[in-house]
């Protein structure tokens, strides 16, 4: 048995399923390994796109998902997706190759110090020396990569170490795998946490992705309804509570003083569950810094100085909620009633009257919410698109729209899709991107082709950079270098073999939505959006009562 085919048989023991990526003169070894394995290996077009179909598929699985490239330029393509998976709390693993150990310590073809190159955006990373480490450190690598808070781990294989060969005698074998077991709460700080509510009248629930991440939205969901408090969510977090649940204040997220922002300033207690800093700053929602705050986590809360926490309960974001709430008693309702107006007289203000042309942000998302059912996936790209859909795409279940957030990577939602439909096949898939971003990855389209996934592309197009023009409007009044052209997406999408619409008057895209949700290849919806809308929004938020 050779070194690749011990470390392929360590990969199996750890569970995958799948491995993204592209196949290098370095990794032939691996690449022929593979072959012989129950784990089926998907040719992407880009390192880039190979790693953020990593990204998502762990987040959707949370079992680390894993891609692989070769070295040198294949390893820097490599590194954007493995950065978002670090930033966004994504389970991952990268495997590259690299030069044979002899030549390693002078110049080479395409060597470069990747290692030192992950070090800063992986939670663990290292290089694989001889053979007889590699159970070691595949199993060192997965257990760092899915511990929470997850993140992106890295393994780097030469070329003559993954040729090594292993005798019988040295009886290699995978390591058990093994998890550690998140600790039950304090009971002492369980207690602190109930005298904390003592004398407050308008708490508010701040929710964050870790709440997906430790499948505690059910506890998040009782403990609402338990003691009548509303909850807001970060954009990583949407679906935690139904948005349909009179409950549910949406999201909090943009820099701009939103509706949610109104709420938050009138609360006394805000308890932080499963929040994460990367997802939206306190110094946005506690910039006064005078809230009241009960942190409920895994981990210890970073150090803020917005964010000063009256009380930590580390744990079971589950067992901690239960025990919190045993000790409560019901809030007055009126309190999440007023504030569950002030988010939805907003929106339906912003949704008022007949949709125009071309279409303003708000009626495309209820076009796009309206033809899909609760459970099917939305992965948002990054763009003013994404601000939109975050703050008003209503969600019933949570990973039920999936945003980057923590490194915000433009490109990810058509790689993306492609993982979240290998995840789930069952599952209707819709990307939502930007035209900038989509073109940065588009190349996956003949991936989804090749691969027979129907999947559904819309492209909010504008022609140009629309979060960044829309902040330089607001900054200096004009702009810079945010234009660009677009081909013809309808038979940019044909020439991959896909479907091509394009949406010429308000009326059509519901009807194009449905008829590409019916379709049996992947469809690309180029759907012309007015951003002059940003503005007015911006105009609208500025007005809104302290």
């Amino acid at each position: 048995m050779k070194a690749a085919e011990l470390l392929v048989r360590c990969l199996e023991n750890e569970g995958v399923q799948v491995v993204f990526g592209l196949p290098g003169e370095e990794t032939l070894e691996l690449m022929d390994a593979l072959l012989d394995s129950r784990i089926r290996f998907i040719e992407t077009r880009h390192e880039q796109g190979a790693a953020f179909m990593a990204d998502v598929y762990g987040r959707l699985s949370m079992k680390a998902g894993v891609c692989l490239s070769t070295l040198g330029p294949g390893a820097t393509n490599l590194l954007t997706g493995v950065v978002d998976a670090y930033l966004d709390r994504a389970p991952l693993v990268a495997i590259t190759g690299q030069v044979s150990m002899n030549r390693r310590h002078k110049e080479s073809h395409q060597h470069i110090d990747v290692i030192s190159m992950f070090k800063p955006v992986t939670k663990w990373n290292t290089s694989i020396p001889k053979a007889e480490v590699i159970p070691e450190t595949v199993r060192k690598a997965f257990k760092i990569a899915q511990t929470e808070k997850p993140g992106s781990t890295h393994l780097e294989l030469p070329e003559d170490v993954s040729e090594e060969q292993i005798g019988k005698e040295r009886a290699l074998e995978p390591l058990h795998v093994q998890a550690p077991v998140t600790p039950d709460p304090s009971p002492a700080q369980v207690a602190r946490a109930i005298r904390a509510f003592a004398g407050t009248q308008r708490p508010v629930l701040l929710v964050g992705n870790g709440v997906i991440r430790g499948h505690a939205h059910d506890a998040i969901r009782s403990f609402a309804r338990q003691l009548q408090i509303p909850v807001l969510h970060t954009f990583m977090a949407k679906g935690t509570l139904p948005d349909s649940d009179p409950l549910s204040l949406y999201t909090i997220g943009l820099q701009a003083r939103d509706y949610a922002a109104v709420v938050m300033e009138q609360a006394d207690l805000v308890i932080a569950v499963g929040y994460d800093f990367v997802e939206y700053a306190p110094c946005f929602w506690n910039s006064r810094r005078d809230k009241r705050i009960v942190h409920v986590d895994v981990s210890p809360a970073e150090v803020d100085e917005h964010y000063i926490v009256e009380v930590g309960v580390l744990g079971d974001i589950r067992l901690s909620l239960e025990h919190i709430g045993a000790g409560l008693t019901p809030f007055d309702l009126l309190w999440a009633q007023g504030a569950r107006k002030t988010i939805i007289e907003g929106f339906e203000a912003e949704l008022a009257g007949a949709p125009s042309w071309p279409l303003r942000p708000q009626h495309v998302i209820r076009d796009l919410r309206a033809v899909l059912k609760p459970d099917d996936l939305v992965l948002c790209d990054v763009g003013a698109h994404k601000l939109w859909m975050s703050r008003m795409f209503p969600c019933e279940a949570p990973n039920s729209c999936i945003v980057s957030n923590g490194f915000a990577a433009m490109g990810i939602a058509v790689p993306g899709a492609i993982a979240a439909k290998l995840w789930g096949p069952e599952r209707r898939v819709i990307a939502v991107t930007g035209d900038g971003g989509f073109l940065m990855n588009s190349q996956e389209l003949e991936t989804a082709v090749r691969l027979g996934l129907p999947l559904v592309i819309l492209v909010w197009r504008d022609d140009g950079y629309g979060v960044i023009r829309w902040k330089q409007q607001v900054r200096f009044g004009r702009t810079s270098s945010v234009d660009f052209g677009n081909p013809d997406l309808v038979r940019y999408a044909s020439s991959f073999g896909a479907v091509g619409y394009r949406v010429t008057e308000p009326h059509e895209l519901r009807s194009i939505l449905v008829d590409a949700l019916n379709s049996k290849v992947p469809v690309v919806i180029d759907c012309p959006v007015d951003y002059s809308e940003n503005l007015r929004l911006t105009e609208r938020l500025k007005s809104l009562p302290h």
